[in-house]
C-alpha cells in the first residue's frame, strides 16, 4: 500500500509540474501558484465541511502551516534559480530533497532492509540523472546552486511536515485545507509586492481572458498538487518514510516522461539512463 500510494504522488505531482510549466509560458508563475491554490482552498474548504474536519483542529496543524509557509519560497527560489539557470543544473539538484524526510524517518528509527538501501540509491540517482544534468559547459552561478538547495530544502520539509499535521483521513483534509489557505497567503503577499514593484501580474497578451480560459489547467494543477501531498502523508503514516519519500520523489520522471509524450521533446541519453535507474530503483524497494 505505501508503496502504491507512494507512486500515485509521483505521477500526481509530475504532471502537476508538467501543467504548471506550460502554464508559466503563457501566465505569470506567481499568478499560477496562487489562482490554482486558490481553487484547492475552495474544493478543500467544501470537503472539511461535508466531513465535519474541522472538529479535529489541534496543535499539530501548525505543521501545516508551516508546510504552507514554507511551500511558497521553496517553489519561487526554484523558479528564480532555474532564471538564472543551466535547467541541466537546477532540476538534478532540485531532487536532493528527497534527503529532508529520509532523514526524519532515519531519527525516528526506521531501518530500511539492505535491498531497500540500494532501491534508495539506485532511485535517488535515476531521478537525478532523468533531470538531464549538464556535466560540461558554463560555470554556473552560485546564488543558482544556494536558491536550488534552498529550494530542495524546502521542498523536503514541506513533505515531512505535511506527514506530521495529521493522523486521520478528516484530520488530513483540514491539515491541506490550513497549508493552502497558508499557501494562497503567502503567495498572495509575493504577488501584491512584486506588482507594487512593478512585475506582472496578468499575462503580457490577453490578459484576464487567458486567465479565464486557463481555469481547468489551473484547476488540475492545484487538485494534482493536493492529492498529491494527501496519498504521500497517507503513504507515509503507513509504511517506512524513507521508502515513501524516495518513491514520491520520482516525480521528475514523470514529468520528464510527459514531455515526451505530449510534446514530443526528445529524451538524452542521460534522461533515459536516470529513468531506467528510477524504475529498477522503484523495482527494489516495493521487493525490499
Amino acid at each position: 500500500m505505501t508503496a502504491l500510494l507512494a507512486l500515485a504522488t509521483s505521477l500526481l505531482w509530475g504532471l502537476a509540474d508538467f501543467g504548471g510549466g506550460l502554464l508559466t509560458r503563457r501566465v505569470p508563475a506567481l499568478t499560477v501558484v496562487v489562482v490554482s491554490q486558490s481553487i484547492a482552498v475552495v474544493v478543500l474548504g467544501a470537503i472539511v465541511i461535508a466531513t465535519s474536519a474541522w472538529q479535529e483542529a489541534g496543535p499539530q496543524l501548525w505543521y501545516a502551516v508551516g508546510a504552507g509557509v514554507v511551500g511558497p519560497v521553496a517553489m519561487l527560489s526554484f523558479y528564480k534559480a532555474l532564471a538564472l539557470g543551466p535547467m541541466g543544473v537546477v532540476s538534478p539538484l532540485g531532487a536532493l530533497g528527497v534527503a529532508v524526510p529520509v532523514g526524519v524517518g532515519l531519527l525516528l528509527g526506521e531501518r530500511p532492509g539492505l535491498l531497500q538501501f540500494a532501491g534508495i540509491g539506485v532511485a535517488v540517482a535515476g531521478v537525478v540523472l532523468a533531470g538531464g544534468p549538464e556535466l560540461r559547459g558554463a560555470p554556473v552561478q552560485r546564488q543558482a546552486v544556494l536558491l536550488t538547495l534552498v529550494a530542495a530544502f524546502g521542498f523536503g520539509a514541506v513533505m515531512a511536515l505535511i506527514a506530521a499535521a495529521s493522523t486521520t483521513i478528516t484530520g488530513l483534509f483540514l491539515a491541506l485545507f490550513v497549508q493552502r489557505v497558508t499557501n494562497v497567503a503567502a503567495g498572495g503577499a509575493a504577488l501584491y509586492a512584486s506588482a507594487r514593484r512593478g512585475g506582472r501580474v496578468l499575462p503580457e497578451e490577453g490578459g484576464s481572458r487567458v486567465i479565464l480560459f486557463s481555469l481547468p489547467a489551473l484547476a488540475f494543477v492545484g487538485l494534482a498538487d493536493v492529492a498529491a501531498n494527501g496519498t504521500y502523508s497517507i503513504a507515509a503514516q503507513n509504511g517506512p518514510v524513507a521508502v515513501a519519500a524516495v518513491l514520491a520523489n520520482l516525480y521528475p520522471v514523470v514529468t520528464v516522461l510527459a514531455a515526451l509524450l505530449l510534446l514530443g521533446e526528445r529524451l538524452r541519453a542521460i534522461q533515459a539512463a536516470g529513468a531506467g535507474l528510477a524504475l529498477a530503483g522503484t523495482v527494489l524497494l516495493a521487493a525490499g
